[in-house]
């Protein structure tokens, strides 16, 4: 049976925690139009967030687990 393939584009958003959980990186509409963003919502962009239940799966199939 061959190898699955990872998805490139999964792999660099996605990470396993210790626990096992699948946790996804919050980083959209953090390149322009910075000067009205509050310091508390720019901070948040970097903070990983847990990935929904119904797309678990999902990822995981992208991610080459089971």
């Amino acid at each position: 049976m061959p190898k699955v393939k990872t998805g490139s584009g999964a792999k660099k958003r996605f990470k396993v925690s210790a626990a096992g959980k699948l946790q996804r990186r919050r980083h959209a509409m953090q390149s322009h139009n910075l000067t009205k963003k509050s310091s508390k919502r720019k901070r948040d962009f970097g903070k990983s967030h847990p990935v929904a239940k119904v797309d678990v799966k999902a990822v995981k199939k992208l991610l080459g687990m089971k």
